[in-house]
């Protein structure tokens, strides 16, 4: 889920020290780092991944996401025959993570047709489950095409980075995201970090890419870095729907499940913009759904997600 920051200046969140980085800290090469599991020394269908520290203390779902993503695909990956590439995401977040703790990928070799392969990844901490998915990948294939429309938003050259504001606030929590996170969010109607916006529309817009190049032609690589960004804001719709922001101290929110369907490739080093709705929020619970574009009008991935959303007397 996206980071909540707290209304008053705090040199740490709900107990978690936050320990600026060095001035040299390359966010994007930490999150390659990350993406990088190591392969378990006897059994080929597990893999281990470190994690990122975070702000709210929990390991961020974006992150666990996306390793998983590596951890299914690599097992894809070494099949004979012509390359399979991602397409859907399927899964539920379980419990929260722990930062501290590496977490170990389960890999689960569902079937692999002639042209389809589906796997079942579990995120495991101290036993216990944190995240199950399941994931499938196809052989390139001709077929009907078309798209849905990307709207007139402006150019992200127009915009000022999410960082930047948030280097602007004079928060610690700010400064710490500012520093540390390894993708550039623009908002397109203006972030929702301090304070609420006069608009009170359900939809938004947002151009990100990854904060850096990217040196690999790796689709899997490229696809988990957009499965990691797609995690950050989608439930915000809502909060405009409602007039609120995340500097409210009675927010309670973490992501429930998510899915994401691949549908062209792209690349996560450049421009792409993701539109974002909240149709309907009920019972403490919040709807987003998503669409990714290419800068060109490429619809490149569409998402969906239901996370907790409370707000607490």
């Amino acid at each position: 889920m996206v980071e909540i920051l707290p209304a008053a200046p705090a040199v740490s969140l709900r107990g978690v020290n936050l320990t600026l980085p060095p001035e040299d800290f390359d966010p994007l090469a930490d999150l390659l780092d990350v993406l990088d599991l190591t392969p378990h020394a006897v059994d080929a269908d597990v893999y281990e991944g470190r994690s990122q520290p975070q702000a709210h203390g929990r390991v961020y779902g974006g992150q666990v996401v996306a390793q998983s993503v590596v951890a299914a695909g690599r097992t894809v990956g070494e099949l004979d025959g012509p390359p399979r590439h991602l397409h859907s995401l399927h899964g539920y977040f379980l419990r929260p993570g722990d930062p501290a703790q590496s977490i170990r990928y389960e890999v689960e070799r569902l079937r692999d047709g002639s042209s389809f392969s589906a796997r079942r990844v579990h995120a495991i901490q101290s036993d216990r489950p944190i995240l199950s998915m399941i994931f499938s990948f196809q052989t390139d294939s001709d077929g009907i095409d078309h798209q849905t429309f990307m709207p007139a938003v402006p150019d992200p050259e127009t915009l000022r980075s999410d960082a930047e504001d948030l280097a602007t606030l004079g928060h610690p929590v700010g400064d710490y995201i500012a520093r540390t996170r390894p993708i550039d969010l623009r908002h397109c109607q203006g972030h929702l970090y301090a304070h609420p916006r006069r608009q009170t529309a359900s939809e938004q817009s947002v151009w990100l890419r990854a904060d850096g190049t990217i040196p690999t032609d790796d689709a899997l690589i490229h696809a988990a870095v957009l499965a990691y960004a797609s995690d950050y804001n989608l439930l915000e719709g809502a909060l405009r729907r409602h007039g609120l922001a995340w500097s409210d101290r009675r927010i309670r929110a973490a992501s429930l499940d998510h899915a994401m369907w691949f549908h062209r490739p792209t690349r996560a080093d450049e421009w792409v913009l993701y539109t974002q709705a909240s149709p309907s929020s009920q019972g403490g619970r919040a709807l987003g759904l998503g669409h990714m574009f290419s800068e060109d009008g490429t619809l490149v991935a569409t998402v969906a997600q239901e996370g907790m959303l409370r707000l607490k007397q």
